[in-house]
């Protein structure tokens, strides 16, 4: 069963940018899709990007479109989301999913990490 442990996330300003990782272990992660989620206080969780297997293949959320990018490095077994242009509206605990089919679905039954807080205040 893979475990996913995500880090990198922290309190930015408005217009900072952040880096998360997702470290993948107990199973290879050149298998599985992987996501990106985020959930803000009060809201419901929300898709954010994904990968395919290969990393031939992104996805992004219109709301973070230009602004964020997933990438993925299996060799390292990781997956990162660079933040750009953050925005206060951005602010929530991020999620990585991972799954052996496309990873977009909020209510997924993926594999999912223990989040990580973004704060984007001034």
């Amino acid at each position: 069963q893979v475990q996913l442990v995500e880090s990198g996330g922290g309190l930015v300003q408005p217009g900072g940018s952040l880096r998360l990782s997702c470290v993948a272990s107990g199973r290879a992660l050149a298998s599985l899709h992987m996501g990106w989620f985020r959930q803000a206080p009060g809201k419901e969780r929300e898709f954010v990007a994904t990968i395919t297997r290969s990393g031939g293949g992104t996805y992004y959320a219109d709301s973070v479109k230009g602004r964020f990018s997933i990438s993925r490095d299996n060799a390292k077994n990781t997956v990162a989301l660079k933040m750009n242009s953050l925005k206060p509206e951005d602010t929530a605990v991020y999620y990585c999913a991972a799954d052996q089919t496309p990873v977009r679905d909020p209510a997924g039954g993926y594999v999912w990490g223990q989040g990580t807080q973004v704060t984007v205040s001034s």
